[in-house]
């Protein structure tokens, strides 16, 4: 069951990675941005993608509650 989504700010992102490096199903980190591979997050795959958004460098995550 989908608990949130994940938006990322193109504007912010400058690609360091941090968030592949946290939940890899979610992100692909490229020289200077990020591409979402997945939004949908569940219960499972959540507290990965809290510790990404956390740590983004620029604060470009953000998760939505559904």
């Amino acid at each position: 069951m989908t608990v949130a989504r994940i938006e990322v700010d193109l504007d912010l992102c400058q690609g360091h990675g941090v968030c592949e490096m946290e939940a890899s199903e979610f992100f692909r980190a490229h020289r200077d941005h990020v591409e979402l591979l997945r939004t949908d997050v569940d219960d499972a795959t959540r507290d990965d993608v809290d510790r990404a958004v956390s740590y983004c460098p620029t604060q470009a995550l953000r998760l939505i509650e559904d």
